[in-house]
C-alpha cells in the first residue's frame, strides 16, 4: 500500500467505530508505537506508555470500563496510551542537560527549566498527570495518522474510568491512563463531520474586543 503524504493522511483520517475481525500483523502494531516513539516531547521527556491488549475479556473489561462502547471489544487491537508521570520528572531532567550539551539553553535558561521541573516533581502526581498528558497526546496523534498507511482505522477515546483502568492492570498512581485507542480495518466509511470555517480559528484582540474573521472587512 502506498504511504499517503502528511496532507492525505489529515485529510482522510475519520474515526472508526466498527471494525473487521482481521487481525493486526505484530510488526505493523510495532510500526505504529515506533511512529510514537518518535514523537517531540517537553524538554525530549517521553513520558508515553503503552498497554497493547488483543485478548477478547480484557477487551471486554475495557470495554466496561468506557461506558460500554461496544466498538472497544470489536477491535483487534486496544492501546492503553498511559503517561509515565516520573519518567516525564525523570527524562525532563536529562533532557534539559542534554539540550544544554548542545547549546540550545544556555545556563540562564537551564536553571529556569530545571526549577519549573522542581516545582512540577514536588506536585501531587494526579495534578502533574495533566501536565504530562499535553506530550502523551502528540504520540497518540502520531500513531493515529501512521495507522492510514497501513489502511487502519483509528479512534481516539477519552471517555473511560481511568482509576479503574489503573486498578485493572495493577498500575500505581505513576502510570495515568490518558486514552484508549482501538485499532482495526474499518468496517465503515464516516462522512467527515462538520469543521469551523478557518476564519473562526484565527483570534485577533482590539482592546478587550475580540474581532471575529469571519466579517470580510477585516485581512490579515
Amino acid at each position: 500500500m502506498q504511504a499517503l503524504s502528511t496532507k492525505e493522511a489529515i485529510e482522510s483520517r475519520r474515526s472508526i467505530r466498527q471494525f473487521k475481525p482481521e487481525a493486526i500483523n505484530d510488526s505493523i502494531i510495532m510500526e505504529l508505537l515506533e511512529s510514537a516513539r518518535l514523537a517531540p516531547s517537553g524538554c525530549n521527556s517521553q513520558p508515553w506508555r503503552f498497554k497493547i491488549v488483543k485478548d477478547k475479556a480484557t477487551k471486554e473489561q475495557l470495554q466496561a470500563l468506557a461506558y460500554d462502547q461496544k466498538f472497544v471489544s470489536q477491535a483487534p487491537v486496544v492501546l492503553v496510551v498511559c503517561a509515565d508521570v516520573q519518567g516525564y520528572i525523570d527524562g525532563r531532567t536529562s533532557g534539559v542537560q542534554d539540550l544544554a550539551d548542545i547549546g540550545v539553553f544556555d545556563n540562564r535558561l537551564s536553571q529556569i527549566l530545571n526549577e519549573t521541573t522542581h516545582k512540577k516533581s514536588a506536585l501531587d502526581f494526579n495534578v502533574l498527570s495533566h501536565s504530562v498528558a499535553f506530550n502523551v497526546a502528540i504520540a497518540i496523534e502520531h500513531i493515529v495518522l501512521r495507522a492510514l498507511d497501513f489502511g487502519l482505522g483509528t479512534c481516539w477515546m477519552k471517555l473511560m474510568n481511568e482509576q479503574a483502568i489503573q486498578q485493572l492492570f495493577g498500575w500505581d498512581n505513576n502510570i495515568v491512563p490518558v486514552a484508549l485507542l482501538p485499532i482495526g480495518y474499518p468496517a465503515e466509511a464516516p462522512a467527515p463531520r462538520k469543521r469551523v470555517p478557518i476564519e473562526d480559528l484565527i483570534i485577533y484582540l482590539t482592546g478587550a474586543q475580540l474581532i471575529n474573521l469571519s466579517n470580510p472587512c477585516l485581512k490579515l
